[in-house]
Protein backbone atom coordinates (compact mmCIF):
# COMPACT_ATOMS: atom_id res chain seq x y z
CA UNK A 1 0.00 0.00 0.00
CA UNK A 2 1.15 3.34 -0.99
CA UNK A 3 3.06 5.50 2.07
CA UNK A 4 0.72 8.01 0.58
CA UNK A 5 -2.68 6.49 2.20
CA UNK A 6 -2.30 4.58 5.14
CA UNK A 7 -4.99 2.75 5.92
CA UNK A 8 -5.93 3.53 9.18
CA UNK A 9 -8.17 6.20 11.15
CA UNK A 10 -5.42 7.54 13.28
CA UNK A 11 -3.41 8.20 9.78
CA UNK A 12 -6.56 9.99 8.15
CA UNK A 13 -7.51 12.00 11.12
CA UNK A 14 -3.46 13.42 11.29
CA UNK A 15 -3.82 14.22 7.45
CA UNK A 16 -6.90 16.00 8.07
CA UNK A 17 -5.08 17.77 11.06
CA UNK A 18 -2.27 18.67 8.69
CA UNK A 19 -4.56 20.76 6.23
CA UNK A 20 -6.80 22.24 8.33
CA UNK A 21 -4.59 25.07 8.30
CA UNK A 22 -4.62 25.28 4.68
CA UNK A 23 -8.49 24.55 3.86
CA UNK A 24 -8.87 28.35 3.14
CA UNK A 25 -7.30 30.80 1.15
CA UNK A 26 -3.99 28.56 0.32
CA UNK A 27 -6.75 25.84 -1.00
CA UNK A 28 -9.04 28.08 -2.80
CA UNK A 29 -6.01 29.48 -5.03
CA UNK A 30 -4.59 26.05 -5.45
CA UNK A 31 -6.86 23.80 -5.95
CA UNK A 32 -7.07 23.40 -9.64
CA UNK A 33 -3.38 22.95 -9.77
CA UNK A 34 -1.70 19.54 -10.09
CA UNK A 35 1.74 19.75 -9.40
CA UNK A 36 2.22 15.90 -9.94
CA UNK A 37 3.04 12.97 -7.75
CA UNK A 38 4.97 13.05 -4.35
CA UNK A 39 4.30 16.96 -4.87
CA UNK A 40 3.24 19.12 -2.24
CA UNK A 41 -0.04 19.37 -3.25
CA UNK A 42 -3.27 22.29 -1.76
CA UNK A 43 -5.76 19.66 -2.08
CA UNK A 44 -6.18 17.48 1.13
CA UNK A 45 -6.14 13.98 -0.38
CA UNK A 46 -8.32 12.52 2.38
CA UNK A 47 -10.62 11.22 -0.32
CA UNK A 48 -9.49 7.02 0.05
CA UNK A 49 -11.02 7.34 4.01
CA UNK A 50 -14.02 9.88 3.29
CA UNK A 51 -14.70 7.05 0.58
CA UNK A 52 -14.88 4.11 3.14
CA UNK A 53 -16.10 6.16 5.76
CA UNK A 54 -13.24 5.96 8.43
CA UNK A 55 -13.08 9.78 8.50
CA UNK A 56 -16.88 11.42 8.14
CA UNK A 57 -17.40 14.34 6.06
CA UNK A 58 -19.28 16.11 9.23
CA UNK A 59 -15.99 15.40 11.02
CA UNK A 60 -13.68 17.17 8.06
CA UNK A 61 -16.42 19.78 8.30
CA UNK A 62 -16.44 20.31 11.51
CA UNK A 63 -12.78 20.38 11.93
CA UNK A 64 -12.39 22.68 9.14
CA UNK A 65 -15.25 25.23 10.11
CA UNK A 66 -13.96 25.18 13.66
CA UNK A 67 -10.34 26.74 12.21
CA UNK A 68 -12.00 29.02 9.38
CA UNK A 69 -15.49 30.70 8.63
CA UNK A 70 -17.67 28.83 6.19
CA UNK A 71 -17.11 32.09 4.11
CA UNK A 72 -12.87 31.78 3.98
CA UNK A 73 -13.36 27.85 3.53
CA UNK A 74 -16.49 27.22 1.20
CA UNK A 75 -14.51 26.23 -1.87
CA UNK A 76 -13.60 23.34 0.01
CA UNK A 77 -16.60 22.39 2.29
CA UNK A 78 -18.13 22.47 -1.40
CA UNK A 79 -16.12 19.93 -2.52
CA UNK A 80 -16.54 17.73 0.18
CA UNK A 81 -20.39 17.78 -0.51
CA UNK A 82 -19.82 17.46 -4.05
CA UNK A 83 -19.32 13.55 -2.82
CA UNK A 84 -22.52 14.13 -0.36
CA UNK A 85 -24.77 15.35 -3.77
CA UNK A 86 -23.90 12.63 -6.46
CA UNK A 87 -24.55 9.81 -3.05
CA UNK A 88 -28.01 11.41 -3.10
CA UNK A 89 -28.77 12.22 -6.59
CA UNK A 90 -27.97 8.65 -7.47
CA UNK A 91 -29.95 7.23 -4.45
CA UNK A 92 -33.10 8.86 -5.77
CA UNK A 93 -32.11 7.58 -9.18
CA UNK A 94 -30.25 4.27 -8.90
CA UNK A 95 -31.39 2.85 -12.40
CA UNK A 96 -28.60 4.77 -13.57
CA UNK A 97 -26.26 2.79 -11.75
CA UNK A 98 -27.41 0.03 -13.69
CA UNK A 99 -27.80 1.74 -16.40
CA UNK A 100 -23.81 2.30 -16.41
CA UNK A 101 -23.27 -1.44 -15.58
CA UNK A 102 -25.04 -2.51 -18.61
CA UNK A 103 -23.78 -0.34 -21.03
CA UNK A 104 -19.92 -0.89 -19.52
CA UNK A 105 -20.44 -4.38 -20.67
CA UNK A 106 -22.09 -3.69 -23.59
CA UNK A 107 -18.92 -1.84 -24.97
CA UNK A 108 -16.85 -3.85 -23.59
CA UNK A 109 -18.20 -6.73 -26.18
CA UNK A 110 -19.06 -4.37 -28.98
CA UNK A 111 -15.58 -2.44 -28.62
CA UNK A 112 -13.70 -3.29 -32.02
CA UNK A 113 -10.78 -1.94 -31.53
CA UNK A 114 -9.05 -3.07 -28.52
CA UNK A 115 -5.48 -1.82 -29.50
CA UNK A 116 -6.58 1.67 -28.55
CA UNK A 117 -8.01 0.88 -25.60
CA UNK A 118 -4.72 -1.06 -24.25
CA UNK A 119 -2.76 1.74 -25.23
CA UNK A 120 -4.94 4.41 -23.40
CA UNK A 121 -5.39 2.36 -20.51
CA UNK A 122 -1.34 1.81 -20.19
CA UNK A 123 -0.34 5.35 -21.15
CA UNK A 124 0.54 4.36 -24.79
CA UNK A 125 -1.32 7.04 -26.79
CA UNK A 126 1.44 9.67 -27.50
CA UNK A 127 -0.50 12.34 -25.72
CA UNK A 128 1.67 14.31 -23.30
CA UNK A 129 -0.17 14.49 -19.57
CA UNK A 130 -2.40 11.79 -20.52
CA UNK A 131 0.06 9.05 -20.91
CA UNK A 132 1.36 10.04 -17.09
CA UNK A 133 -1.94 10.06 -15.75
CA UNK A 134 -2.40 6.92 -17.19
CA UNK A 135 0.26 5.33 -15.97
CA UNK A 136 0.09 7.65 -12.68
CA UNK A 137 -3.22 5.94 -11.82
CA UNK A 138 -2.20 2.15 -12.25
CA UNK A 139 1.15 2.60 -10.52
CA UNK A 140 -0.44 4.99 -7.30
CA UNK A 141 -4.11 4.42 -6.80
CA UNK A 142 -4.81 8.14 -7.50
CA UNK A 143 -5.25 11.13 -9.33
CA UNK A 144 -5.80 14.82 -8.79
CA UNK A 145 -9.06 15.76 -9.33
CA UNK A 146 -8.67 17.89 -12.20
CA UNK A 147 -6.10 15.55 -13.91
CA UNK A 148 -9.33 13.23 -13.59
CA UNK A 149 -11.50 15.75 -15.99
CA UNK A 150 -8.36 15.89 -18.44
CA UNK A 151 -8.58 12.64 -18.44
CA UNK A 152 -11.41 11.89 -18.62
CA UNK A 153 -12.32 14.61 -21.35
CA UNK A 154 -9.20 13.30 -23.72
CA UNK A 155 -10.62 9.61 -22.97
CA UNK A 156 -14.17 10.68 -24.71
CA UNK A 157 -13.44 13.19 -27.14
CA UNK A 158 -10.21 12.94 -28.26
CA UNK A 159 -9.83 9.46 -28.32
CA UNK A 160 -13.42 8.56 -28.62
CA UNK A 161 -13.20 5.50 -26.90
CA UNK A 162 -16.25 4.90 -25.00
CA UNK A 163 -17.01 6.85 -21.78
CA UNK A 164 -18.27 3.79 -19.55
CA UNK A 165 -15.21 1.63 -20.15
CA UNK A 166 -13.40 4.71 -19.18
CA UNK A 167 -15.59 4.97 -16.06
CA UNK A 168 -14.67 1.44 -16.12
CA UNK A 169 -11.01 1.69 -16.43
CA UNK A 170 -10.92 4.03 -13.61
CA UNK A 171 -13.10 1.85 -10.93
CA UNK A 172 -10.40 -0.80 -11.35
CA UNK A 173 -7.44 1.49 -10.20
CA UNK A 174 -8.63 4.17 -8.21
CA UNK A 175 -7.82 3.47 -4.22
CA UNK A 176 -11.00 5.88 -3.62
CA UNK A 177 -13.39 4.42 -6.30
CA UNK A 178 -16.75 5.03 -5.66
CA UNK A 179 -19.89 4.03 -7.84
CA UNK A 180 -21.61 7.71 -7.10
CA UNK A 181 -18.58 10.42 -7.58
CA UNK A 182 -16.79 7.90 -10.38
CA UNK A 183 -19.87 7.08 -12.73
CA UNK A 184 -21.57 10.69 -12.61
CA UNK A 185 -18.44 12.51 -12.65
CA UNK A 186 -17.89 10.71 -15.82
CA UNK A 187 -21.25 11.35 -16.97
CA UNK A 188 -21.02 14.97 -16.40
CA UNK A 189 -17.77 15.27 -18.70
CA UNK A 190 -19.44 13.04 -21.58
CA UNK A 191 -22.61 15.74 -21.57
CA UNK A 192 -24.89 13.35 -19.77
CA UNK A 193 -25.13 14.02 -16.43
CA UNK A 194 -26.07 17.80 -17.05
CA UNK A 195 -27.83 17.27 -20.71
CA UNK A 196 -25.55 18.98 -23.60
CA UNK A 197 -23.06 20.31 -20.87
CA UNK A 198 -19.47 19.13 -21.57
CA UNK A 199 -16.21 19.43 -20.40
CA UNK A 200 -13.29 19.99 -22.75
CA UNK A 201 -9.51 20.02 -21.80
CA UNK A 202 -7.71 22.19 -23.32
CA UNK A 203 -3.76 22.69 -23.73
CA UNK A 204 -3.88 26.15 -22.59
CA UNK A 205 -5.82 25.10 -19.35
CA UNK A 206 -3.62 21.61 -18.79
CA UNK A 207 -0.60 23.68 -18.85
CA UNK A 208 -1.48 26.05 -16.80
CA UNK A 209 -2.89 24.00 -13.86
CA UNK A 210 0.43 21.43 -14.03
CA UNK A 211 2.75 24.59 -13.83
CA UNK A 212 3.76 24.05 -17.62
CA UNK A 213 4.71 20.19 -16.63
CA UNK A 214 2.50 19.28 -19.45
CA UNK A 215 1.41 21.14 -22.40
CA UNK A 216 -0.52 18.38 -25.22
CA UNK A 217 -1.11 18.50 -29.03
CA UNK A 218 -3.59 17.61 -31.19
CA UNK A 219 -6.47 17.68 -28.21
CA UNK A 220 -10.16 18.19 -29.34
CA UNK A 221 -11.51 21.26 -29.58
CA UNK A 222 -15.13 20.38 -29.94
CA UNK A 223 -17.02 18.11 -27.16
CA UNK A 224 -20.18 17.50 -28.62
CA UNK A 225 -22.52 15.60 -25.98
CA UNK A 226 -23.16 12.53 -25.44
CA UNK A 227 -26.66 11.36 -26.02
CA UNK A 228 -29.26 9.06 -23.48
CA UNK A 229 -32.61 7.96 -23.56
CA UNK A 230 -34.09 9.95 -20.81
CA UNK A 231 -33.56 9.33 -17.27
CA UNK A 232 -36.40 8.68 -14.89
CA UNK A 233 -38.06 11.15 -12.24
CA UNK A 234 -36.10 11.01 -9.06
CA UNK A 235 -37.54 8.64 -7.06
CA UNK A 236 -38.01 8.91 -2.93
CA UNK A 237 -35.16 8.45 -0.45
CA UNK A 238 -35.58 5.11 1.23
CA UNK A 239 -37.36 5.13 4.61
CA UNK A 240 -34.80 4.27 7.25
CA UNK A 241 -36.33 1.86 10.54
CA UNK A 242 -34.88 2.83 13.85
CA UNK A 243 -33.41 -0.03 15.88
CA UNK A 244 -35.48 -1.98 17.92
CA UNK A 245 -35.01 -0.71 21.40
CA UNK A 246 -33.30 -2.63 24.09
CA UNK A 247 -33.02 -5.58 21.27
CA UNK A 248 -29.38 -7.37 21.15
CA UNK A 249 -27.69 -6.74 18.07
CA UNK A 250 -25.08 -8.12 15.58
CA UNK A 251 -23.49 -4.44 14.09
CA UNK A 252 -22.36 -5.11 10.15
CA UNK A 253 -19.30 -3.17 9.62
CA UNK A 254 -18.54 -2.63 5.52
CA UNK A 255 -16.70 -1.20 3.21
CA UNK A 256 -19.13 1.65 3.00
CA UNK A 257 -18.78 3.17 6.81
CA UNK A 258 -15.74 1.60 8.34
CA UNK A 259 -15.86 3.72 11.67
CA UNK A 260 -18.71 2.65 13.92
CA UNK A 261 -19.65 5.53 15.89
CA UNK A 262 -21.45 5.43 18.96
CA UNK A 263 -23.95 8.30 17.95
CA UNK A 264 -25.67 5.83 15.85
CA UNK A 265 -25.91 3.08 17.78
CA UNK A 266 -26.88 4.72 21.44
CA UNK A 267 -30.12 2.74 21.06
CA UNK A 268 -28.30 -0.79 20.59
CA UNK A 269 -27.64 -3.25 22.95
CA UNK A 270 -24.82 -4.52 20.70
CA UNK A 271 -23.52 -8.19 21.70
CA UNK A 272 -20.96 -8.66 18.56
CA UNK A 273 -19.47 -6.50 15.73
CA UNK A 274 -18.57 -8.49 12.38
CA UNK A 275 -16.59 -6.65 9.99
CA UNK A 276 -17.05 -7.49 6.01
CA UNK A 277 -14.12 -6.53 3.98
CA UNK A 278 -15.87 -8.54 1.34
CA UNK A 279 -12.84 -7.49 -1.58
CA UNK A 280 -15.09 -9.63 -4.30
CA UNK A 281 -17.20 -6.26 -4.22
CA UNK A 282 -14.10 -4.06 -4.48
CA UNK A 283 -12.86 -3.03 -7.81
CA UNK A 284 -9.37 -3.45 -8.27
CA UNK A 285 -6.36 -4.49 -6.45
CA UNK A 286 -5.24 -0.68 -4.65
CA UNK A 287 -8.38 -0.96 -3.20
CA UNK A 288 -8.73 -4.41 -2.02
CA UNK A 289 -5.67 -3.83 -0.48
CA UNK A 290 -6.70 -0.11 1.73
CA UNK A 291 -10.33 -1.50 2.45
CA UNK A 292 -8.31 -4.91 3.74
CA UNK A 293 -5.81 -2.54 5.96
CA UNK A 294 -8.66 -0.46 7.06
CA UNK A 295 -11.22 -3.99 8.04
CA UNK A 296 -8.05 -4.69 10.40
CA UNK A 297 -8.20 -1.70 11.79
CA UNK A 298 -11.75 -1.61 12.13
CA UNK A 299 -11.56 -4.62 14.33
CA UNK A 300 -9.12 -3.11 16.65
CA UNK A 301 -11.48 0.09 16.80
CA UNK A 302 -14.70 -1.69 17.30
CA UNK A 303 -13.58 -3.87 19.98
CA UNK A 304 -13.92 -0.52 21.79
CA UNK A 305 -17.29 0.23 21.18
CA UNK A 306 -19.32 -1.42 23.82
CA UNK A 307 -15.88 -4.31 25.08
CA UNK A 308 -17.98 -6.61 22.77
CA UNK A 309 -16.71 -9.51 20.78
CA UNK A 310 -15.25 -8.75 17.06
CA UNK A 311 -14.61 -10.71 14.26
CA UNK A 312 -13.20 -10.36 10.34
CA UNK A 313 -14.82 -11.91 7.72
CA UNK A 314 -13.68 -11.66 3.87
CA UNK A 315 -17.15 -12.48 2.74
CA UNK A 316 -20.33 -10.62 2.58
CA UNK A 317 -23.32 -13.63 2.04
CA UNK A 318 -26.35 -15.16 4.30
CA UNK A 319 -24.13 -17.82 5.42
CA UNK A 320 -21.16 -15.93 7.07
CA UNK A 321 -24.13 -12.91 8.83
CA UNK A 322 -26.46 -16.26 9.70
CA UNK A 323 -23.14 -18.09 11.43
CA UNK A 324 -22.31 -14.89 13.20
CA UNK A 325 -25.54 -13.86 14.32
CA UNK A 326 -26.22 -16.87 15.45
CA UNK A 327 -22.96 -17.20 17.49
CA UNK A 328 -23.89 -13.60 19.18
CA UNK A 329 -27.37 -14.53 20.12
CA UNK A 330 -29.23 -12.17 18.24
CA UNK A 331 -32.12 -11.33 15.64
CA UNK A 332 -31.32 -8.59 14.51
CA UNK A 333 -28.10 -7.19 12.24
CA UNK A 334 -27.78 -3.37 12.17
CA UNK A 335 -25.26 -1.79 9.46
CA UNK A 336 -24.42 1.55 8.33
CA UNK A 337 -26.52 2.39 5.50
CA UNK A 338 -25.09 1.62 1.91
CA UNK A 339 -25.89 3.96 -0.77
CA UNK A 340 -25.81 2.70 -4.21
CA UNK A 341 -23.53 0.38 -5.37
CA UNK A 342 -21.79 -3.59 -4.96
CA UNK A 343 -22.92 -3.46 -1.64
CA UNK A 344 -26.09 -2.23 -2.01
CA UNK A 345 -26.71 -5.01 -4.06
CA UNK A 346 -25.19 -7.62 -1.96
CA UNK A 347 -27.47 -6.58 1.38
CA UNK A 348 -30.34 -6.86 -0.75
CA UNK A 349 -29.52 -10.52 -2.38
CA UNK A 350 -29.25 -11.39 1.12
CA UNK A 351 -32.51 -9.75 3.45
CA UNK A 352 -34.80 -12.74 1.92
CA UNK A 353 -32.25 -15.34 3.23
CA UNK A 354 -31.69 -13.61 6.31
CA UNK A 355 -35.60 -13.78 6.76
CA UNK A 356 -35.83 -17.29 6.01
CA UNK A 357 -33.33 -17.53 9.17
CA UNK A 358 -35.63 -15.73 11.41
CA UNK A 359 -33.44 -12.61 11.42
CA UNK A 360 -33.57 -9.12 10.06
CA UNK A 361 -31.53 -6.47 8.59
CA UNK A 362 -32.01 -2.68 9.69
CA UNK A 363 -29.54 -0.01 7.83
CA UNK A 364 -29.02 2.57 9.78
CA UNK A 365 -28.62 6.07 8.30
CA UNK A 366 -26.14 8.91 9.43
CA UNK A 367 -27.40 12.23 10.06
CA UNK A 368 -25.32 14.39 7.86
CA UNK A 369 -26.69 11.89 4.54
CA UNK A 370 -30.23 12.36 5.98
CA UNK A 371 -30.25 16.26 6.05
CA UNK A 372 -28.25 16.77 2.39
CA UNK A 373 -29.48 14.11 0.70
CA UNK A 374 -32.94 15.35 0.18
CA UNK A 375 -31.86 18.38 -1.95
CA UNK A 376 -29.60 16.33 -4.12
CA UNK A 377 -33.00 16.35 -6.64
CA UNK A 378 -31.57 18.59 -9.26
CA UNK A 379 -27.96 20.40 -9.75
CA UNK A 380 -25.42 20.72 -7.47
CA UNK A 381 -25.95 24.46 -7.43
CA UNK A 382 -29.84 24.41 -6.20
CA UNK A 383 -28.19 21.63 -3.75
CA UNK A 384 -25.30 23.92 -2.15
CA UNK A 385 -28.10 26.98 -1.73
CA UNK A 386 -29.23 24.77 1.55
CA UNK A 387 -25.16 24.37 2.66
CA UNK A 388 -25.04 26.93 5.25
CA UNK A 389 -28.50 26.72 6.75
CA UNK A 390 -27.77 22.88 7.56
CA UNK A 391 -24.22 22.80 8.28
CA UNK A 392 -25.63 25.56 11.26
CA UNK A 393 -28.27 23.68 12.04
CA UNK A 394 -25.82 20.43 12.84
CA UNK A 395 -23.46 23.36 14.92
CA UNK A 396 -20.90 23.10 12.48
CA UNK A 397 -20.42 26.76 11.48
CA UNK A 398 -19.14 29.73 13.05
CA UNK A 399 -19.15 33.28 12.88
Amino acid sequence: MSALFVPTRAAGLERLARFVPQAGAHYERGRNTDPGPREATAVSQLSPWLRYRMVSEAEVAAAVLERHSLAAAEKYVQEVLWRTYWKGWLEMRPGVWSRFLAERDRQRDAWTYPKGLAEAEEGRTGIEGFDDWARELVETGYLHNHARMWFASIWIFTLKLPWALGADFFLRHLIDADAASNTLSWRWVAGLQTAGKTYLATTENIARYTNGRFAPKGLAVHAEPLTEPPLPTAAALPEIAPIPPGEPVLLLVTSEDMNPDGALWRDAEIRSVLVASAPDLLWGDKARGFVGAAAQDAVVRSGDLKSVPVSLADRLDAATLVDAAHAAGVRQIVTPYAPVGPVADALARIAPSLQDEGLSLTSIQRPWDAAFWPHARKGFFPFKQHMARLLEDMGLTRT
